[in-house]
C-alpha cells in the first residue's frame, strides 16, 4: 500500500474526528481557525483516502481503512530525541563486577562508560559481563571494566534529531539491544556527550502508542 503524506492541518482534523467525530465540516473549521471553505480540498483527500467518512446531516466520522498507511507516514516523523531514556553511565575506571552491580541495581542492558566530563569511552552489555565471568573465573571485581567494554572506535552511535527508522535500523543490522543517544563535543572526531540511550522497549514502546492512537511524537 503506498502511504499517503499528510499536511499538519489534515493531522489535525483527523485528530478532530477521530476524537470527536461524528462532527460536521463547520465545526472542524472552528476547531482549526480557518472558513469551511479552506478546508474543502483537506476533507475530500482524507476522505478519499480512506481515514474519514461523512454522511449527509451526520457530519464526518473516523474510519481508519487506511490505517497502515497513516501510520506508515506517523513513524517517519518521530526523531529519537522523542522516545529516548535517560542513560545509565559508569565510569570507565570502574571493575566489571561495578558494572554488574549497576546493571542489576539500575535494571537495563546496556551501561555507558565515561570519562572526565562525561565523554563516551564505551559501552558494556550482560552479555560482555558473563563472558568475563566464564572467562576469568568468575571474580569480576580484579577485571577492569574496559577490558570488556566495547571501545568507542567500534560503537554504533545516533543523535537527538536522526529518525527512529533510521536508528532502529542500526539496531537491527548491528545487532545490539541499544544504542547510545549522543551529541558531538567541539573538540571534533568521535569525541561525544551521552545525552540518552534508545533501546528495544523504546521502539516496542512506540509502535504500541501509535498502533492505539496515543500519538504527539510529532510537530
Amino acid at each position: 500500500m503506498k502511504s499517503i503524506s499528510l499536511s499538519t492541518r489534515q493531522r489535525t482534523i483527523v485528530d478532530i474526528v477521530k476524537n470527536e467525530g461524528p462532527i460536521t465540516g463547520e465545526q472542524i473549521a472552528e476547531r482549526v481557525h480557518v472558513t469551511r471553505a479552506a478546508l474543502r480540498s483537506d476533507l475530500a483527500i482524507l476522505v478519499m483516502s480512506g481515514l474519514l467518512d461523512a454522511r449527509p446531516k451526520v457530519g464526518y466520522f473516523y474510519t481508519g481503512k487506511n490505517t497502515l498507511a497513516f501510520f506508515t507516514e506517523e513513524l517517519k516523523l518521530v526523531l529519537v530525541r522523542d522516545i529516548q531514556s535517560v542513560p545509565v553511565v559508569l565510569p570507565v575506571t570502574a571493575t566489571a563486577h561495578d558494572a554488574a552491580v549497576t546493571l542489576f541495581l539500575e535494571d537495563v542492558g546496556t551501561l555507558f562508560l565515561v570519562e572526565g566530563q562525561g565523554v563516551l569511552a564505551g559501552v558494556v552489555s550482560r552479555k560482555d559481563l558473563l563472558k568475563a565471568a566464564l572467562g576469568k573465573g568468575g571474580d569480576l571485581s580484579q577485571v577492569p571494566v574496559k577490558m570488556v567494554m566495547t571501545p568507542l572506535s567500534k560503537l554504533i552511535v545516533t543523535e537527538p534529531e536522526e529518525s527512529v527508522v533510521t536508528a532502529a535500523r542500526k539496531i537491527i543490522d548491528n545487532e545490539v539491544d541499544a544504542l547510545p543517544v549522543v551529541r558531538p563535543l567541539e573538540s571534533g572526531g568521535r569525541d561525544y556527550e551521552v545525552v540518552g540511550r534508545l533501546t528495544k522497549t523504546n521502539l516496542a514502546r512506540l509502535l504500541v502508542d501509535l498502533a492505539e492512537g496515543k500519538r504527539g511524537y510529532s510537530s
